[in-house]
């Protein structure tokens, strides 16, 4: 990967806001919308908001050139993850992949978080001088029930300079304990992701059920890699409130059972 630093001059318009997801700097999207894939998507936060904007997620659009490239102006050296609003090997978004390549390639100085819940996608999708994973990308995927590992398996055999999970919606308990030819699946991740889901009280969004005894087996299992770090993001919203926790998400660690409150990051 090419180390060229790209300086520019940055407008009043291409400052990009700080974001409120606790395990990265700020959240960009070169693209909006996305397709569901499992109940793991069922109250997806996009498509939850899109709809307070009388706005269609499942419509897919790349986004202005004053958006696309705004991480270029940003000079501080900070953590990206992309897409929050999409996915970024979703295939509708094909064309406009090997721009959004060009955006991380030139900013070497951010490290990109990429998450997917489609892994079988991303050999196909990554640029040709990849070879064994970019210095600045992450690659991670969504794994909210037992029967998701399959995508860890998939990105376990993808070069990448950090490989992680996120278990966010965490919707079961989950067995992170798995092996398959005698290896252990976290040998090959440095970084497990967990988080509550959030949602309305009622309706097609209503957030599901949560229990603490999920997030402590997580982190007793974990625990046994010690290449891997653990990041709890937030206990969502149906522990927010069988706790009565004051934040909107359950995301103040603060308010949390002191063994939870761990956030942890692979070195970078």
């Amino acid at each position: 990967m090419a180390s060229e630093v790209f300086w520019l001059s940055t407008p009043k318009f291409y400052f990009m806001i700080k974001s409120k997801i606790e395990w990265c700097e700020y959240s960009h999207n070169f693209w909006h919308g996305c397709k569901k894939l499992g109940i793991e998507c069922k109250a997806c936060y996009m498509f939850r908001n899109k709809k307070k904007f009388e706005q269609d997620g499942s419509v897919v659009y790349r986004l202005s050139d004053a958006t696309f490239y705004k991480p270029l102006y940003i000079r501080e050296k900070s953590l990206i993850f992309t897409c929050s609003y999409s996915d970024f090997f979703l295939d509708r978004a094909d064309d406009w992949r090997k721009d959004a390549w060009d955006v991380i390639r030139r900013t070497p100085w951010h490290t990109w978080l990429i998450l997917t819940k489609r892994p079988e996608r991303i050999i196909q999708c990554l640029p040709p001088d990849w070879g064994d994973g970019w210095d600045n990308v992450w690659l991670g995927v969504s794994v909210g029930i037992q029967e998701s590992f399959h995508r860890a398996y998939t990105l376990s055999e993808i070069p990448a300079r950090v490989r992680f999970i996120s278990a966010e919606p965490l919707l079961e308990e989950l067995d992170f304990l798995l092996q398959r030819n005698g290896k252990s699946l976290l040998d090959s991740f440095q970084w497990v992701i967990l988080g509550g889901e959030s949602g309305d009280e009622a309706g097609p969004y209503k957030y599901r059920l949560s229990k603490l005894e999920w997030y402590e087996r997580a982190i007793s299992d974990i625990k046994q890699f010690k290449n891997v770090r653990i990041f709890v993001k937030q206990l969502g919203c149906h522990l927010r409130k069988e706790l009565e926790l004051k934040d909107l998400f359950g995301g103040n660690m603060a308010e949390w059972p002191e063994h939870l409150r761990i956030r942890e990051y692979p070195e970078y």
